[in-house]
């Protein structure tokens, strides 16, 4: 009985490019940016490119982040709560330590949560700067 032949290994498409084939084809397009479609390609590939540079960066640590965001508010807002619960209790006043403290405790932890989320936004849009003359 004869052998069956083996079956020919199918060419790679075009769509499976490795990085260094996307860069070319970035560099291709930036000549032709005056077309529209082919900066969306230049622009996909890039962003092909700095996905593929950042695979640390999956849901779970985006996840972590807004963890982050919530403990940075949740931390000091109970803290400061717990001082004026202890401060009413040993100092007591006409008017709330526990309301007060909280407030500030809120105000703080919000605060601090706007400029970590604020330095993240920057230092986000500054890779995307950089990558981008490349």
């Amino acid at each position: 009985m004869p052998d069956k032949p083996k079956p020919k290994p199918k060419p790679k498409l075009k769509a499976e490019l490795n990085a260094a084939q996307l860069a070319e084809v970035k560099l291709a397009n930036a000549k032709h940016r005056g077309t529209r479609f082919s900066q969306q390609v230049g622009d996909m590939a890039a962003r092909k490119l700095k996905a593929q540079r950042h695979v640390n960066q999956t849901v779970w640590s985006g996840l972590g982040m807004m963890g982050l965001v919530g403990w940075s508010v949740a931390i000091p807002t109970v803290l400061s709560a717990a001082l004026g619960i202890w401060l009413d209790k040993h100092y007591p006043s006409e008017n709330s330590w526990t309301l007060t403290l909280l407030i500030i405790g809120l105000c703080l932890g919000c605060f601090t949560a706007w400029r970590w989320v604020d330095k993240e936004y920057k230092e986000i849009h500054r890779d995307e700067d950089e990558n981008n003359d490349d």
